[in-house]
């Protein structure tokens, strides 16, 4: 058994894995919360409306209990969800934790963290999240529901969509006096804004080196917990996705693709990947997931990451409306992934420590790491064969509108960024299965196999 080096904080249990399957450990300091939870119905209601993941119970006599909950196939972060998938986790949340006031428990905390998304919708993943409520005192997780949830919410809306990124240097949630500081006024003088965020940082800093027990002084009753709860959700119901025009928000549009060309990408993309048959694809460039869908619809686990944030919104909008399977969009540069956080760089896995693929799709994107940012197609073979040991990739050659466009405002310093290069590099990492011109177009398309 491996301990999970990032469960660390809950001295209730802890995450461990054994041949490639997660556990959870729980303590007997947590048996009479777990026991309320189990016979309550909590636990039976929250299961069957695909709020709490599911558990089996497995026989141990090294632990108090164990139990193997159902595997979620990738985990993702905050930092790396659209504007969207970020409200639905917090309005998740919030319903959860209305339902847990029902039958006499309460969230001892609300981390982003706890939610991950299985077959398109949020799913809160922290079995042991669950305590007995007490009668008089305030939610405890009240102050880290805003800190994970609506302080970032706020700043995307109102400021700029890009301080979603800022969760990755705040791990416990971007602070409520940052905060603040970044939103206009007009956000801060919206009464349920004022006095969830604004009153919150007042009355922090004027008891914060008052020796106050608020837990003798509190009588806040249930009735009251609801009513703000209701009042919480009310204001995350209220954000809109800001109104943003970003470079690949509608790429799609834009392409030199004629339609038949586009159609024959299309096929040529399903073949290759009828030809492997991977279990699980990740997208690298997704856009709004129009390919990316060739493999989820054929119900194969498909990621679809991309740089634009708009692009994200629409790909995880369209997955609500269809209610669409085994397809996540996720927000990712590739030339700068996520990185490893937490204490002593654990916490918090980078792109390489989580579950990789059986096969990466790279279309019309090498071009753009290559030529934007100046990255050696050597290095971007290197890489992208640690990812998966299959590879369909499209390569945009110089000729091609989209590529002029690059090196329109820059001098061509890429004498190597020719087909002819191109195979020269990936082919010393990769042996090549198929190779297509695609429709009227120059671009190829390549199925390629990670040499042994």
């Amino acid at each position: 058994m491996n301990k999970n080096k990032a469960s660390f904080r809950d001295p209730d249990g802890f995450i461990c894995v054994e041949d490639n399957k997660i556990f959870r450990i729980i303590n007997e300091s947590y048996k009479p919360n777990y026991e309320l939870l189990m016979q309550s119905g909590l636990y039976e209601e929250l299961v069957s409306k695909q709020y709490l993941i599911s558990h089996s119970e497995i026989e141990t006599n090294e632990f108090w209990k164990k139990i193997f909950p159902v595997q979620v196939p990738f985990i993702s972060y905050p930092y790396e969800w659209s504007f969207s998938q970020l409200k639905d986790s917090a309005l998740l949340t919030l319903k959860i934790q209305r339902i847990a006031l029902k039958y006499g428990m309460s969230l001892k905390d609300a981390s982003a963290y706890n939610i991950q998304f299985l077959n398109g919708k949020p799913i809160f993943i922290d079995t042991l999240s669950f305590e007995k409520y007490e009668e008089g005192q305030p939610w405890k997780a009240y102050r880290q529901f805003c800190q994970h949830f609506l302080a970032p919410l706020l700043l995307m809306q109102y400021t700029d969509l890009r301080l979603l990124l800022t969760l990755k240097n705040f791990i416990d949630g971007i602070p409520l006096d940052l905060a603040i500081k970044l939103l206009p006024l007009r956000a801060k003088i919206r009464p349920s804004i004022f006095t969830n965020i604004c009153l919150q940082v007042y009355f922090s800093k004027k008891y914060e080196d008052k020796n106050i027990d608020f837990k003798k002084t509190a009588n806040i009753s249930k009735e009251k917990l609801l009513e703000m709860n209701e009042q919480l959700q009310d204001l995350v119901m209220s954000l809109k996705f800001p109104h943003a025009d970003t470079e690949w928000g509608e790429y799609y549009t834009f392409t030199n693709y004629s339609d038949n060309s586009f159609k024959a990408k299309a096929d040529i993309v399903s073949s290759y990947i009828d030809t492997i048959k991977p279990q699980s694809l990740w997208d690298l460039g997704a856009n709004n997931g129009h390919f990316t869908r060739l493999a989820s619809e054929k119900g194969i686990n498909a990621y679809a990451f991309d740089i634009d944030p708009v692009a994200c919104e629409k790909n995880y909008n369209q997955i609500k409306r269809n209610q669409e399977k085994n397809l996540l969009p996720l927000l990712f540069d590739l030339t700068n992934p996520s990185p490893s956080i937490g204490f002593a760089n654990e916490e918090r896995g980078n792109l390489l420590e989580r579950n990789t693929p059986d096969c990466i799709m790279a279309l019309a994107l090498i071009h753009h790491i290559a030529i934007s940012n100046n990255v050696p197609l050597i290095m971007i073979a290197e890489f992208f064969s640690k990812l998966a040991p299959y590879c369909i990739l499209e390569f945009v050659p110089k000729s091609d509108s989209q590529v002029k466009k690059l090196l329109a405002t820059r001098e061509d310093i890429f004498p190597e960024y020719t087909e002819e290069g191109f195979e020269k590099y990936f082919f010393e990492y990769y042996d090549i299965i198929e190779k297509n011109i695609v429709g009227e177009s120059t671009r190829t398309l390549y199925l390629l196999k990670r040499k042994k």
